[in-house]
This record gives structure tokens, C-alpha cells and sequence, in this order.
């Protein structure tokens, strides 16, 4: 489905799945049409084009005026959650829902609420079958950040908001922790564990990563 740009809508991405290091970020946002021209002055529609840099200069002008809501999971939760049978797309569905109640409450007027699709709809929700408070007035789409301004914000503002907490991690550590999961993600790894120990890598990493095999078998 293909769905006009000058909507209402509500959206929400996630980030951080893909990042051996930092938590994972959802987070919800509410795009009036009076909004639209502003976002696309912004550049917002080419999200996945800006860099780090243009994010934490774009996003502090855009949360000023689109509302939103995130949700953090932090690498103690994700692990717990992980050691309890919970899949990545299992957390993903529950904190998209949550996110997206929260916003759907404030009795926004819409048009669509779009989710970026990680899954088939049936498993998506699922995975959400055991809550109560439930959005299900849901358009999923593939690619949705370049389709829908609200995805797009979302997307944005879940980057930013990982990027400071990742740059918090780095304070903490007094080493820069690298995005992704690559082999500079191990070098870096294996350094932490050398100065703080393994336990460390459990409030700082995903440990259900190859990653983990490959710094602690070193």
C-alpha cells in the first residue's frame, strides 16, 4: 500500500537491534499535516540518508514541535528478557505497542498509525496478545520511514536519543563504544573485559550477539 505524504499520522521505528553495544530505542511521534512542510524543510523524509552528526543537530528543532514518546530498553532488561524465551521481535512488538498507546491516548486526529514492518502483522500481534491496553488500527509497511513523515520522526529521534545514550555508555567506560556488531565491536569488547571484567558486557552489550563467543573465547 502506498499512502499520500499530506496525512495525520502516528508512526514508530526502533533502533538499536542491529548494535552489539547500547539499548534498544523505540519510539512513537505524531505528525500533523500543518507539520509536514517543516519536516520536509528538515530533510526528515531522506532519514536514513543523514548522518550522526546532522541527527543531533536536526532532532532537538524537530522534538520541539512534533510530539512523541520513546521507551529505552537497556542491555540489563534486554539480557533478562533474552534469558526468559523473549525474541528480539517479540520485545520490539510489545515496546512498538506501548509506545504507540501512549500517543494514541492523547486522542490525536489521524489518519493512519504506520509501523515499520519487522514481522508479519499475525506475529506482531501475537506477540502482544497478553496486554491489555492494544493498538490494532495498524498500517504496517516496509520501508516506512520513506513513506510516511511520522515513521521518518520516529526513526530520527530513535537514533538520536541511542546515540546519547551510547555516548553516556562511552563516558562511563572512557572508551567510545562503535556501533553495529563488526570486528571492531570485538576488538573494543575484549578491552572492556580486559579492564573491567566479563560481568561488565552484561549492562553494556546484547550478550546473545556472536560477538560475546568471540571477545570471550579470545
Amino acid at each position: 500500500k502506498v499512502i499520500p505524504i499530506r496525512i495525520n499520522s502516528i508512526g514508530s521505528d526502533e533502533v538499536g537491534t542491529g548494535d552489539f553495544f547500547g539499548p534498544i530505542v523505540v519510539t512513537s511521534a505524531y505528525v500533523a499535516k500543518e507539520n509536514i512542510d517543516f519536516l520536509l524543510d528538515l530533510k526528515v523524509k531522506d532519514s536514513k540518508k543523514l548522518t550522526d552528526e546532522q541527527i543531533i543537530k536536526v532532532v532537538p528543532e524537530i522534538i520541539k514541535r512534533i510530539p512523541y514518546h520513546t521507551l529505552i530498553l537497556n542491555n540489563k532488561d534486554y539480557n533478562k528478557y533474552k534469558n526468559n524465551n523473549f525474541n528480539m521481535n517479540k520485545m520490539k512488538a510489545i515496546l512498538h505497542n506501548k509506545v504507540l498507546y501512549a500517543l494514541k491516548e492523547k486522542k490525536y486526529n489521524y489518519d493512519y498509525i504506520v509501523v515499520d514492518q519487522f514481522e508479519p502483522p499475525k506475529s506482531y500481534f501475537n506477540h502482544i496478545s497478553e496486554t491489555n491496553k492494544k493498538v490494532t488500527d495498524i498500517l504496517f509497511l516496509t520501508k516506512a520511514e520513506d513513506q510516511c513523515l511520522s515513521v521518518a520522526c520516529a526513526s530520527l529521534i530513535s537514533r538520536y536519543i541511542f546515540l546519547r545514550e551510547l555516548n553516556k555508555l562511552s563516558k562511563e567506560l572512557n572508551i567510545n563504544l562503535p556501533k553495529g556488531a563488526n570486528p571492531i565491536v570485538d576488538e573494543v569488547g575484549k578491552k572492556i573485559v580486559s579492564i573491567y571484567g566479563r560481568e561488565k558486557l552484561e549492562s553494556i552489550a546484547k550478550l546473545n550477539f556472536k560477538n560475546t563467543d568471540k571477545i570471550l573465547n579470545s
